[in-house]
């Protein structure tokens, strides 16, 4: 594809796209991913769990515009940062596009921790495509399931639950009779309230794609809709964090808003 031809296609796709600001976010901001370390606090964490490190990959959206290299660089980032578990939020391809189902599990394959790589499914993806692709690279895959780990002699649930998981008495289902720190594993971050009223410590999103197009002044358009677009926030003794994510849908331009990966590390809460 020519860059006239691209320039045309920005063009047809909005006013945000049109501006200089649109073609570097098309040419060069989409594609600058980084890591993002944050510390969480997360409430009756043990003291022996301080500072595991889960690494967040989310919103891959593979597709003609979010290519294997754009993934490769993420996992290799992630990789380097070498955290205990890694879990994937949802959203390899985009509108559950079938012919990129099984190069999006490929580019994510060589992701590995010493606690394992869990995934979910976001609202893009298909019920069983994606997820016998994801397992059968050895990623596995929580459909409003849980499973329990044994992180320094302590158990860590993960539960993970669908998009349309939305209902508390629904997500009390898929955590059960857990035990030890529950950490959400929750495509949307409108979840937050449910969790908060769970009394779940901490949660993990993505979905926003941090907004993917920042204006200035105006900032972000979609933030109304959603507790948080990117980063932390906090309801009664749950903490959330969400990720912008790696790639783009609708319109393939980030501006003001770069694609990451991130590490987190975990951290009693203090009390209040």
């Amino acid at each position: 594809m020519t860059r006239r031809a691209v320039l045309k296609t920005l063009i047809g796709a909005g006013a945000a796209v049109t501006t200089a600001g649109g073609v570097y976010g098309f040419f060069d901001e989409r594609h600058a991913i980084g890591l993002t370390e944050v510390v969480l606090p997360v409430s009756g964490l043990p003291a022996e769990l301080a500072g595991i490190k889960i690494g967040l990959l989310t919103d891959v959206h593979r597709s003609d515009w979010v290519s294997a290299d754009d993934v490769d660089r993420g996992v290799q980032l992630l990789m380097a940062a070498k955290p205990d578990l890694i879990v994937l939020g949802g959203d390899y391809v985009t509108w559950g596009e079938r012919s990129f189902v099984s190069p999006s599990a490929e580019a994510l394959a060589p992701l590995n921790a010493p606690h394992g790589v869990f995934a979910i499914l976001g609202n893009h993806d298909d019920d069983h495509d994606m997820p016998a692709a994801l397992a059968a690279r050895r990623i596995a895959v929580l459909k409003d399931a849980r499973t329990t780990l044994s992180i320094r002699n302590h158990d860590v649930t993960l539960a993970g639950i669908r998009f349309w998981t939305r209902r508390a008495r629904d997500i009390a289902s898929v955590i059960g009779n857990a035990t030890g720190t529950v950490i959400l594993l929750a495509h949307d971050p409108r979840r937050l309230p449910e969790a908060a009223s769970l009394k779940i410590p901490l949660v993990l999103s993505g979905h926003t794609h941090g907004g993917q197009v920042v204006l200035p002044v105006l900032g972000p358009v979609a933030a109304e809709k959603f507790p948080v677009i990117y980063g932390t926030a906090r309801q009664g003794e749950t903490t959330l964090f969400v990720s912008r994510g790696l790639g783009t849908v609708y319109v393939p331009v980030r501006v003001n808003c770069p694609p990451e990966v991130a590490v987190l590390t975990l951290t009693p809460a203090k009390s209040r």
